[in-house]
C-alpha cells in the first residue's frame, strides 16, 4: 500500500458523491466520471467508496472510514465536513465504509483501521478536506448556473445564495450540476474563529437508531437459507482438537451438521438454540502439548523472577540510575501484578458470511477489515476482489476486534470452507466463548525501585517490566522494532517528569496465552505503576501529591502542568489527603497525544474502594464535539474502575479460565458510578485521542486515595484480589 493522494469523482443527476485518501498535509488529485445508478450510488468499482455523497433529497451522507461501537466517529468526522460544508446538521447521515484498504485507509496506519485512539487524528484534515471541496463544487456550479461571479455566493446552513440576485438553492438542488465541476486541487480550509459547529454540542447521528431498534448489527443479519453455526473451542488456551463424537449433537433437532475447523469443532443447525445445545453434546478429546496449562500464580511467579534489573532490554535510559539509588539516603521499592483482562464487550463476536459463485459477501464489526477480508479470501481461495466485507455497527470493542490474527475472519471462512459449497453462515460468539478463548490484556509484572536523597528529591528510577508482546511476529512487527515492543511498557518511557537518573527495562515473556491491546494498552498497567510508586515517594519526602508532580514536571510539560492544575482547582485541592470520611487521589498521564489528570473522591465501604466523585481535566486538542469527549472519559472511567475494582481473568490449575461471564468477570454496577465532572481545555491544536486516554489515571487516582484513607498500598489489581 501506498499513501498516494487519491480524489475519485463520479457524477450523474443522481447526485454529487466524492471521495479522497489523502495523507494529512496531501493535495487533491483530479478524478474521472462514472455512471452512477438510480439510488444515487455510482456503478463504478469504487462508487460506494465516496467520502462525500449529497442525493438530490438535500441529505448529506458520510462514509465513515472508522467502525462505530460507541465511541462516535460517525458524529465526529460528520461534524468534520459538514463545518467545512457549511450544511444544517439536520441534513447530516453517516454510513460505515466498507472494506477498501487503499481508499480508506488509516493515515497512521496504511490500512483501514480503527484503534489507538487514532479515528479524528488521522481524519482532521483529510474529512475538513472532502467537506471544503463538495462546498467549493456547490458554488462552482451555483455561479455558472446564475452566472454570477462565485466570489459573491455565500454558503450557510445547507444553502447556496446569491444575495445580489435573490437567487438560492438547495445542496440536493445543486447536486447534478456541481458533479460537472473539477475537483478543486486544493480546497481552502476554514481559520478555526470561523469553526459554527466544531466545537459546539452535537446530538450523535446514531443514538435515534440504536435507541429505537432501528440500527442494524451483525447479528440482525439473515440471509436465505442461512445456517447458525457455533464452535466448540478448547477449554484452554493452545489446545488442540485429537478427536470428536458428534452422536449425541446430531440427534438435536435442528442439527444439520458438525465438522472440524482448525478452531474447533462447528456445529451448524437452523437456530442459535438447537446450535448451542448441539455443542453442549459434543465429546471432544484435546491435546495438551502447546496448551498454556500452568495457573495465574505460576505465571506471576514466573515473569516476577524473570523481572530483574539487568533483565530483558534496556529501553530507555538516562543517567547513571544504578549508582544514584546506592548512594540515596532513602531507597523505595515495589513489585505490581496486573492479570490478564477480558475485554468483555456488550456484544459478543459474530460474523455472517454468504458465498455463491466464487463470490463473498461478509457483514461483521471489523476495526481491521481489510486484514479480515484477506483472511477469508485466501482461506476460500478467492480474489481479494471477490470478497465483499460490509463493516457493521458493533456494541462494543475496547480493542476485542483489532485482532493481530483476523480470528473472526479465519474462523467464519474456516466454517464456509468446511461446509463444501455455496451458502450463508452466521458464526456466533457467547460471552463464554469470549472470555475464554479469547485475547487478553496481557499479564504483567512492574518492578520499580528509586532513591531520594535527604531532601526527599528523586535521584534515581528504575523500573523493569515483564509481560508478553502484542505486536512483534504479528502483521503489525514491521521489521524495524528492534526487538522491541512499545506497546508493553509505553507510558513508563518517556515520563514528563525532570528524573536525572532513570532506567526502564522490558522483559519479553513467551508462552501460549493470546494476548491484545485493550483499552489504552500499555497504560493501562504502566499509568498505575508509575503513578502510585510516584505517589507513594511524594508520600515518604512529606510532599503534596499535587503540587509535588508540578514540581517535578519538565520545562516540555506544560500540557500536563495546565490539565494538573486545572483538576487540582476544579476539586478544590487544598492539601489535605483525607477529609473526615474521604480521602482524595491525584493521577496525570499523557496517553494517544491527549493529557488527561484526575482526582478522585473515596471512601471505605464493607472494605472496598467507593469511589464518589471524579474530577478530570482533559487536553486533546480542538474539541469536535464537546459532548462526545465527555462521554467518553465518562465512559472511560466507568471501564477503569470497574476493571480496578473487580475484574482477573485467572488461569486455575491446569489453565482453565475461572471467569466465564458477568456473575464471575463483574462489571461496575450504575448505583456505584461515581459523579463525573469534565472540563476541556481549550487548545489549537489538532485533535488527539479521546476513546482511551480516560482509562489509565483512574485506577492510580483510586489507588492514591485509598492508601491515604487507609494506610494499604495496593499492589495487585484488582482491589478484591489485593485483599482491600
Amino acid at each position: 500500500m501506498t499513501l498516494q493522494n487519491r480524489r475519485q469523482f463520479l457524477a450523474t443527476g443522481a447526485g454529487l458523491v466524492i471521495g479522497f485518501a489523502l495523507p494529512m498535509k496531501g493535495r487533491a488529485q483530479s478524478g474521472a466520471a462514472a455512471v452512477m445508478t438510480k439510488d444515487g450510488v455510482g456503478a463504478a468499482t469504487f462508487a460506494p467508496n465516496a467520502f462525500v455523497r449529497i442525493a438530490p433529497d438535500n441529505t448529506v451522507t458520510v462514509m465513515i472510514k472508522h467502525i462505530e461501537f460507541g465511541q462516535g466517529p460517525f458524529t465526529g468526522l460528520a461534524t468534520l465536513v459538514a463545518e467545512e460544508l457549511d450544511a444544517s446538521w439536520d441534513q447530516m447521515r453517516a454510513e460505515s465504509a466498507p472494506a477498501n484498504d487503499d481508499l480508506y485507509k488509516n493515515l497512521f496506519f496504511g490500512l483501514q483501521g480503527t484503534g489507538g485512539s487514532t479515528a479524528m487524528a488521522n481524519s482532521y484534515t483529510q474529512m475538513r478536506q472532502a467537506g471544503a471541496a463538495a462546498r467549493a463544487m456547490l458554488v462552482a456550479a451555483a455561479a455558472e448556473t446564475w452566472g454570477v461571479p462565485a466570489a459573491e455566493i455565500t454558503v450557510a446552513d445547507g444553502v447556496i445564495l446569491h444575495g445580489d440576485s435573490g437567487q438560492s438553492a438547495s445542496f440536493g438542488e445543486m447536486a447534478e450540476a456541481a458533479a460537472q465541476q473539477q475537483v478543486p486541487v486544493e480546497p481552502a480550509l476554514k481559520n478555526p474563529s470561523e469553526f459554527k459547529l466544531i466545537g459546539t454540542d452535537r446530538p450523535k447521528l446514531d443514538t435515534a437508531a440504536k435507541s429505537n431498534g432501528t440500527a442494524i448489527f451483525t447479528m440482525d443479519v439473515y440471509r436465505d437459507g442461512m445456517q447458525t453455526v457455533v464452535v466448540k473451542h478448547p477449554d484452554v488456551i493452545g489446545a488442540t482438537v485429537i478427536s470428536f463424537d458428534d452422536t449425541e449433537a446430531l440427534k438435536v433437532k435442528g442439527v444439520e451438521a458438525v465438522r472440524q475447523i482448525p478452531q474447533g469443532i462447528a456445529v451448524y443447525a437452523t437456530s442459535t438454540g438447537a446450535a448451542l445445545k448441539g455443542r453442549s453434546l459434543l465429546t471432544v478429546e484435546w491435546d495438551m502439548s502447546k496448551a498454556e496449562t500452568r495457573s495465574s500464580d505460576q505465571i506471576y511467579a514466573e515473569f516476577s523472577k524473570a523481572a530483574t534489573r539487568d533483565g530483558g532490554i534496556v529501553v530507555e535510559e538516562t543517567g547513571d540510575s544504578g549508582t544514584a539509588i546506592k548512594g540515596a539516603e532513602t531507597l523505595h521499592e515495589a513489585e505490581f501484578h496486573f492479570p490478564y483482562l477480558a475485554h468483555a464487550p456488550m456484544e459478543p463476536l459474530d460474523a455472517v458470511l454468504e458465498l455463491k459463485d466464487g463470490k463473498v459477501e461478509m457483514w461483521m464489526g471489523a476495526q481491521f477489515p481489510g486484514i479480515d477480508r484477506g483472511a477469508v479470501a485466501k482461506t476460500l481461495d478467492v480474489s481479494g476482489e471477490d470478497v465483499t466485507l460490509n463493516v457493521m455497527l458493533a456494541g462494543g470493542s475496547f480493542g476485542r476486534r483489532a485482532q493481530t490474527i483476523p480470528q473472526i475472519g479465519l474462523e467464519i471462512a474456516a466454517i464456509a470452507k468446511a461446509a463444501g459449497g455455496d451458502g450463508a453462515w452466521k458464526l456466533v460468539w457467547t460471552r463464554e466463548d469470549d472470555l475464554t478463548g479469547g485475547f487478553y490484556r496481557p499479564l504483567t509484572v512492574h518492578k520499580l525501585r528509586a532513591g531520594l536523597d535527604g531532601d526527599g528529591n528523586i535521584v534515581g528510577w528504575e523500573n523493569t517490566v515483564a509481560n508478553q508482546s502484542i505486536m512483534l511476529d504479528t502483521f503489525m512487527d514491521q521489521g524495524n522494532s528492534g526487538g522491541k515492543d512499545p506497546t508493553s511498557y509505553e507510558g513508563s518511557t518517556n515520563m514528563p517528569y525532570d528524573l536525572p537518573a532513570k532506567r526502564v527495562n522490558w522483559v519479553r515473556m513467551q508462552n501460549p496465552m493470546s494476548v491484545l491491546w485493550w483499552r489504552s494498552v500499555g497504560h493501562t498497567h504502566t499509568a498505575y505503576a508509575t503513578e502510585v510508586f510516584l505517589d507513594e515517594l511524594l508520600e515518604k519526602a512529606r510532599k503534596d501529591p499535587v503540587q509535588g508532580r508540578l514540581d517535578l514536571l519538565s520545562s516540555e510539560a506544560g500540557r500536563h502542568r495546565a490539565v494538573l492544575e486545572r483538576v487540582a482547582e476544579m476539586a478544590g485541592w487544598d492539601g489535605e489527603k483525607v477529609k473526615g470520611d474521604r480521602a482524595y487521589g491525584v493521577a496525570v498521564v499523557e496517553s494517544f497525544n491527549t493529557y488527561v489528570a484526575q482526582i478522585a473522591e473515596v471512601s471505605n465501604v464493607d472494605g472496598l474502594p467507593r469511589v464518589h466523585k471524579v474530577w478530570v481535566a482533559v487536553d486533546c486538542g480542538v474539541a469536535v464535539n464537546p459532548n462526545v469527549i465527555r462521554a467518553q472519559v465518562e465512559g472511560a472511567i466507568g471501564y477503569g474502575l470497574g476493571t480496578a475494582l473487580f475484574n482477573e481473568l485467572t488461569l486455575l490449575d491446569g489453565g482453565e479460565v475461572a471467569q466465564k461471564n458477568f456473575d464471575t468477570y463483574r462489571m461496575l454496577r450504575i448505583h456505584e458510578m461515581p459523579e463525573v465532572e469534565v472540563a476541556i481545555l481549550k487548545s489549537l491544536a489538532d485533535p488527539t485521542g479521546i476513546g482511551e486516554p480516560g482509562t489509565p489515571p483512574i485506577a492510580p487516582a483510586v489507588a492514591n486515595a485509598w492508601r491515604a484513607l487507609t494506610g494499604q498500598a495496593v499492589r495487585r489489581l484488582p482491589f478484591t484480589a489485593a485483599g482491600a
